[in-house]
């Protein structure tokens, strides 16, 4: 198995890009940053979580972890095992009894349910050392407090379409799935027109 590295949640904070934020996991024990763009509606229950805030009605990773517990299935680990295009992936270790197996997930939902599961979040040394920059904790903004955090920045705002040629593939994919959520059709329509433009 190749080296890995523990990773704790820095910060979370506003990314350039319309609906999108950058997570920030810092090295146990180093110095080094990894930063990770993820959507609105992830960065609101990472943040939830960390803050100790419970929604009225349970979200969309409270009720996946709803149904993991009812089928008495834990989170043991989180592992981002994967860097394409700018993409992260990653696994999700689970076990059941004396049963244990993997899922696949997106990096940003991983996360979610590692900090709700409150298991150890992991990376590959070679990740960590393409994608990684030195830097100390004063260096990134603290993660918001919870009225301001999960009330009002993570609410997705502008549904401008401008600008689209400046965002990075990520970005786009972001915005689309955001899009697609929303119900904003013509707006997805446009996001994955420009998706499919690059791919030409």
């Amino acid at each position: 198995m190749s080296e890995r590295i523990a990773l704790d949640i820095v910060s979370i904070v506003p990314a350039h890009s319309h609906g999108a934020y950058t997570l920030v996991l810092g090295e146990k024990n180093g110095s080094r940053k990894l930063p990770v763009l993820i959507g609105a509606f992830e960065a609101q229950a990472i943040a939830m979580e960390l803050e100790g805030m419970k929604p009225s009605r349970p979200l969309t990773h409270d009720l996946f972890v709803q149904a993991m517990q009812a089928l008495e299935v834990e989170a043991i680990e989180v592992m981002i095992t994967d860097l394409q295009e700018g993409i992260f992936f990653s696994k999700i270790r689970c076990k059941r009894g004396f049963e244990e197996f993997e899922l696949d997930s997106r990096t940003s939902d991983a996360i979610a349910l590692a900090s709700k599961f409150k298991c150890p979040v992991f990376v590959t040394a070679k990740i960590m050392d393409e994608a990684s920059y030195d830097g100390d904790e004063s260096e990134a903004e603290p993660i918001e407090s919870p009225g301001r955090m999960a009330h009002e920045e993570l609410i997705p705002g502008s549904k401008s379409h401008a600008g689209l040629d400046n965002q990075s593939d990520q970005e786009l994919e972001l915005m689309l799935e955001e899009a697609i959520r929303d119900e904003d059709y013509t707006r997805a329509a446009k996001i994955r027109d420009e998706i499919n433009k690059r791919k030409k």
